[in-house]
């Protein structure tokens, strides 16, 4: 519902980001956006990273540094920690969170008297289909 409610408040040029994201299923640059939305009048870097900008701050689009890369969010977040196990063979990405996890980094931040924004773990193999056919 909240999800719902932040899309709403989206521009036009967010929505047509978020869209395009959606659409890919899997880990875009800004440049593969703007090839993918000329038709739509997307055209200039600025706009599609400052949609972005806006989309990451909304919590429906993660960057994951170690591809400069973006994807779309796949779930309503729980925990301040998520993480994406990334297919080094495919390119693969999944999303997920963990309780366990959220709670060990809160603590160390907490110990470390470091305020913690947000936390975005990347893991980096083979997925299940990539690691069954490598043997």
């Amino acid at each position: 519902m909240k999800e719902m409610t932040v899309e709403r408040q989206l521009n036009a040029n967010e929505k047509l980001v978020l869209a395009a994201l959606r659409r890919c299923g899997k880990p875009a640059s800004a440049y593969d956006l703007i090839d993918d939305l000329k038709p739509d009048g997307v055209k200039a870097p600025p706009t599609i990273y400052r949609a972005l900008g806006k989309l990451i701050e909304a919590g429906l689009v993660h960057r994951l540094e170690s591809l400069n890369a973006f994807v779309a969010c796949s779930h309503a977040h729980r925990c301040k920690a998520v993480a994406f196990a990334v297919c080094d063979d495919c390119g693969t990405v999944d999303e997920f969170e963990s309780k366990q996890l959220s709670g060990i980094l809160q603590g160390w931040a907490e110990n470390a008297r470091f305020r913690l924004r947000q936390t975005t773990l990347e893991l980096r193999g083979l997925c299940a289909v990539c690691a069954e056919k490598s043997g």
